[in-house]
Protein backbone atom coordinates (compact mmCIF):
# COMPACT_ATOMS: atom_id res chain seq x y z
CA UNK A 1 0.00 0.00 0.00
CA UNK A 2 2.95 2.80 0.81
CA UNK A 3 4.66 1.88 -2.91
CA UNK A 4 1.19 2.65 -4.30
CA UNK A 5 1.22 5.77 -2.82
CA UNK A 6 4.72 6.32 -2.95
CA UNK A 7 4.91 5.94 -7.40
CA UNK A 8 1.28 8.10 -7.21
CA UNK A 9 3.40 10.91 -5.12
CA UNK A 10 5.92 10.68 -7.95
CA UNK A 11 3.57 10.65 -10.94
CA UNK A 12 1.57 13.58 -9.45
CA UNK A 13 4.94 15.69 -8.46
CA UNK A 14 5.99 15.22 -12.11
CA UNK A 15 2.58 16.52 -13.52
CA UNK A 16 2.70 19.28 -11.17
CA UNK A 17 6.31 20.49 -12.16
CA UNK A 18 5.45 20.11 -15.90
CA UNK A 19 1.87 22.33 -15.11
CA UNK A 20 3.44 25.11 -13.48
CA UNK A 21 6.16 25.26 -16.23
CA UNK A 22 3.49 25.30 -19.29
CA UNK A 23 2.02 28.04 -17.78
CA UNK A 24 2.55 31.55 -19.55
CA UNK A 25 4.57 34.26 -16.89
CA UNK A 26 2.75 37.78 -16.24
CA UNK A 27 5.53 39.27 -16.75
CA UNK A 28 5.82 41.83 -20.09
CA UNK A 29 9.34 40.89 -20.86
CA UNK A 30 10.87 43.07 -22.96
CA UNK A 31 7.66 44.52 -24.49
CA UNK A 32 7.41 45.93 -21.33
CA UNK A 33 10.44 48.19 -22.38
CA UNK A 34 8.35 50.53 -25.43
CA UNK A 35 5.61 50.71 -22.31
CA UNK A 36 3.34 47.64 -23.42
CA UNK A 37 1.46 46.12 -20.92
CA UNK A 38 1.13 42.48 -20.52
CA UNK A 39 -2.65 42.16 -21.65
CA UNK A 40 -2.30 44.10 -25.33
CA UNK A 41 -1.42 40.84 -27.01
CA UNK A 42 -2.80 39.46 -29.85
CA UNK A 43 -4.16 36.22 -29.43
CA UNK A 44 -7.64 34.93 -28.84
CA UNK A 45 -7.10 34.18 -25.29
CA UNK A 46 -6.10 37.62 -24.52
CA UNK A 47 -9.45 39.09 -25.81
CA UNK A 48 -11.48 36.87 -24.32
CA UNK A 49 -10.72 38.32 -20.74
CA UNK A 50 -8.23 35.04 -19.52
CA UNK A 51 -11.67 33.28 -19.38
CA UNK A 52 -10.54 29.85 -21.54
CA UNK A 53 -6.76 28.92 -21.45
CA UNK A 54 -5.34 31.04 -18.61
CA UNK A 55 -8.48 29.74 -16.40
CA UNK A 56 -8.09 26.12 -17.21
CA UNK A 57 -4.12 25.97 -16.78
CA UNK A 58 -5.28 27.57 -13.04
CA UNK A 59 -8.02 25.21 -11.86
CA UNK A 60 -5.53 22.59 -13.43
CA UNK A 61 -2.48 23.59 -11.04
CA UNK A 62 -4.96 23.82 -8.02
CA UNK A 63 -6.32 20.66 -8.52
CA UNK A 64 -3.03 18.42 -9.05
CA UNK A 65 -1.74 20.70 -5.93
CA UNK A 66 -4.33 19.33 -3.87
CA UNK A 67 -3.65 15.95 -5.04
CA UNK A 68 -0.01 16.54 -4.51
CA UNK A 69 -1.15 17.81 -0.42
CA UNK A 70 -3.59 14.66 -0.49
CA UNK A 71 -0.53 12.16 -1.08
CA UNK A 72 2.05 13.82 1.29
CA UNK A 73 -0.72 13.73 4.24
CA UNK A 74 -1.28 9.73 3.04
CA UNK A 75 2.13 9.13 3.31
CA UNK A 76 2.73 10.54 6.39
CA UNK A 77 0.45 9.26 8.24
CA UNK A 78 1.38 5.95 6.50
CA UNK A 79 4.77 6.29 7.92
CA UNK A 80 3.96 7.40 11.19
Amino acid sequence: MNTVFIVLHIVVSLFLILVVLAQEGKDPGMRGIQGASSDMGDSFFKKAGGTTKEKMQVKLTTTVAVLFLITTLVLVILAS
